[in-house]
């Protein structure tokens, strides 16, 4: 195992990646670490796959094709031999020389894990305020207690990632699964460069998939060992107001003698009550679902963080 591992993900950054790298082993060289650099090519189609391979020292990952920044992410991580983990974007916006202190705030506080806070961005003014708005609604849903989720540059003990894979833009809410789990999560602030080279990567389809992949977060923050709570909450909510809708129906026709054929309240009630009780069989079989998921795979509804036992006993008179 050797101290560091830092995982990059590029895709079409054959201008930035070479710098970067040096940059890296140049700040592991520094510090007396011992480190790999592990480098995942997200498909590019600009010649970073050549670029990488003179790089040394380097691990290299290729993808058949471009399957986004999470997957590259989980399949860097898959392969890290290092005790601690840290990631980072490949367009050398993150600066490699602020991982030291990250590592140190980390292990001074005992952090599971430090996400980096590009406080002074320098990006277009666009990105950071659809960034800013996106941290905005995370803030209010997931309740991550972190300011840039969407930075990059993050510092990881190893364990973090037992029995975790990261699909769709989950990168961004690492914190927020981590934190689910009862790691320690910290935040501090770090050096943003501006892009030199290359295009952004960029775009709105990404910020909606982020989008949609927080409520996934915020579901399985809240009711992931017991979704009944949720989908048979809401239900009995329906069913209760289905009934409220029937008994107005029974007293608008037996005690004010109206037509029941002009009246759209007897339509609303059957929607309320089988809505409602659909609503509760989904959680119910979510329930068992997730029952079953849980027995017959590695992963448990909790997370031990240490085990201490003694073994001997004296008397003392």
């Amino acid at each position: 195992m050797v101290d560091l591992s830092v995982i990059i993900p590029v895709f079409n950054e054959s201008e930035n990646i070479a710098t970067l790298h040096r940059e890296v082993a140049d700040m592991c060289l520094k510090e007396g670490l011992s480190f790999e650099i592990i480098v995942v090519d997200d498909g590019s189609t600009d010649g970073t796959w050549g670029v990488l391979q003179k790089l040394v020292p380097v691990t290299l990952i290729r993808f058949r094709k471009n399957f986004g920044q999470t997957a590259a992410f989980d399949a860097g991580i898959k392969a890290a031999k290092g005790r601690l983990i840290a990631t980072m974007d490949g367009d050398g916006q993150n600066d490699p020389a602020d991982i030291p202190a990250m590592i140190r705030f980390l292990e001074m506080n005992e952090f599971d894990m430090v996400s980096g806070w590009r406080k002074f961005r320098k990006d277009p003014f666009l990105k950071r305020f659809v960034s800013r708005g996106a941290n905005f609604l995370r803030s209010v849903i997931v309740h991550d207690h972190i300011n840039d989720s969407g930075c990059s540059l993050k510092v990881f003990r190893a364990e973090c990632f037992e029995n975790i894979s990261l699909y769709g833009e989950m990168h961004r809410f690492i914190p927020a699964l981590l934190s689910i789990r009862g790691f320690s999560v910290g935040e501090v602030v770090v050096n943003h460069r501006p892009r030199l080279a290359g295009k952004t990567k960029y775009s709105w389809q990404r910020t909606f998939k982020g989008l949609i992949d927080m409520v996934s977060v915020w579901f399985w923050t809240k009711y992931a060992v017991r979704p009944l709570h949720l989908l048979g909450g809401l239900g009995l909510i329906l069913i209760s107001f289905g009934f409220c809708s029937g008994f107005y129906t029974l007293y608008d026709y037996f005690y004010l003698k109206q037509s029941l054929s002009d009246s759209a309240s007897p339509l609303l009630t059957a929607f309320l009550l089988l809505s409602g009780l659909q609503l509760f069989i989904s959680g119910l079989l979510a329930d068992a679902i997730l029952k079953n998921y849980f027995e017959s795979t590695p992963n448990k509804p909790y997370y031990i963080s240490k085990i201490i036992s003694t073994t001997s006993y004296e008397k003392t008179i």
